[in-house]
């Protein structure tokens, strides 16, 4: 008995401990106007413009890697289409070649029996 009271009573002070939070330093934009200063107000603009200048630079860099990936698909792509209109022109040459000879074909068993 004496054992479950001391583990509840554990538990308890365990849950009711303060938990050690830090203050974090969300980058962001600030108002600065509501800073008194104007050496206050200056390092508020000045963390908002190096914040907008990073923000910047890593949509930058995402757009310009999303550019290069569009124009390793775009440059597959064309060598897919490329393979595909050799195949197609394959395949006209060679149904041209089939009809000429099917229309050359019964031209010639015709002309065969008149040379009887």
């Amino acid at each position: 008995m004496i054992s479950r009271i001391a583990k509840t009573t554990a538990a308890a002070v365990v849950l009711l401990m303060p938990y050690p939070s830090y203050a974090q330093d969300v980058p962001g934009i600030e108002i600065c106007t509501v800073e008194k200063t104007m050496e206050r107000r200056t390092s508020c603009l000045q963390s908002n413009v190096d914040f907008l200048q990073k923000t910047i630079n890593k949509m930058t860099q995402d757009h310009q890697q999303k550019l290069d990936a569009a124009n390793r698909q775009i440059e597959a792509l064309k060598g897919s289409f490329i393979a595909l209109q050799k195949f197609v022109d394959d395949l006209q040459k060679k149904t041209a070649e089939e009809l000429k000879k099917k229309a050359d074909a019964p031209a010639a068993k015709d002309a065969a029996p008149a040379a009887k």
